[in-house]
């Protein structure tokens, strides 16, 4: 990017000395002045006064030195801007999707400052959920997923995978929109006395089991039916078809058009964020770098 004999000129104009210059360039006197000689010639000026007492600068020279320290870190700054440019589109992040886990809450975060990042490039790849895949869709590597953005409290899952908090989802009752409850904005456990509830009942999670007690505690005659640990498509088609409430998140209000998701009154959340492999690769590392340095 530049005539690499100014790194030379530079060291002898600071040491005012041949033999200083090659001391520091660890090459040699003779080096030294051959190139100095040579660079005059070619710019055609007299940069240096050779005397006995040591170099000094003509009035050329101390223009050519004022100049070209700003011209080495200019062309050194252009060089790494080249670089990133050269480096760009290098790092690719799967990410998979699906009605229960879905990638929106990530994506709307990630184009907010991708205008910054744009060597990432995103591929979203839509995966099928039953109840057991979930954990599997990751550990078998089998779409190749970098992430999955999941509602998670368990420790199950994180003895399994490495878990980034984005955010919290609200609790929320799916209400069949024909029972008279679907009307309301916001529901409470008093109003499910009465009704069919289907709800986790098992596994580990803190804030479903709190929900669970709250149910059993606060409402009247309710009926309880456990649901799978993993939500799918088949668990909403199954209230449908019996008429049961499901305890549900804000996330999931459009699985299933035959439910209307209410929140909760008293404000129940589970947190939310990104699962992903206990050893990601090198691209997904700098994806998940650039996303905390922003949550």
């Amino acid at each position: 990017m530049y005539n690499k004999y100014l790194d030379v000129f530079i060291q002898v104009a600071d040491t005012g000395s041949f033999s200083k210059a090659a001391e520091k360039l660890y090459i040699s006197s003779t080096a030294v002045m051959k190139q100095m000689n040579l660079m005059e010639q070619e710019l055609g000026l007299s940069l240096l006064v050779r005397t006995n007492h040591g170099i000094t600068l003509t009035e050329s020279g101390k223009q050519i030195y004022k100049d070209s320290k700003f011209i080495i870190d200019y062309a050194n700054r252009s060089i790494e801007k080249a670089k990133k440019i050269q480096n760009r589109n290098n790092y690719f992040i799967t990410i998979g999707t699906s009605l229960i886990c879905p990638c929106k809450p990530l994506i709307d975060l990630w184009y907010q400052i991708n205008d910054d990042y744009p060597e990432f490039k995103i591929k979203i790849v839509p995966f099928e959920e039953n109840h057991s895949s979930t954990l599997n869709t990751l550990n078998s590597n089998g779409v190749k997923l970098d992430f999955i953005v999941s509602p998670n409290d368990s420790p199950k899952w994180t003895e399994n995978f490495n878990f980034l908090k984005l955010g919290d989802y609200k609790f929320c009752i799916a209400v069949p929109i024909s029972h008279p409850l679907a009307k309301k904005d916001k529901i409470s456990f008093e109003d499910l006395s009465g009704e069919k509830v289907t709800t986790i009942t098992t596994g580990d999670s803190k804030q479903n089991q709190d929900i669970l007690n709250k149910i059993k505690t606060i409402c009247k005659d309710v009926e309880i039916y456990d649901a799978p640990f993993f939500y799918d498509i088949s668990v909403f088609n199954r209230c449908e078809e019996s008429g049961s409430f499901l305890v549900s998140l804000e996330c999931w209000k459009d699985v299933h058009p035959a439910f209307k998701t209410i929140p909760l009154t008293s404000g129940e959340t589970i947190p939310y964020g990104i699962l992903y492999d206990k050893e990601p690769t090198q691209d997904a590392i700098k994806f998940l770098e650039i996303i905390k340095s922003v949550i």
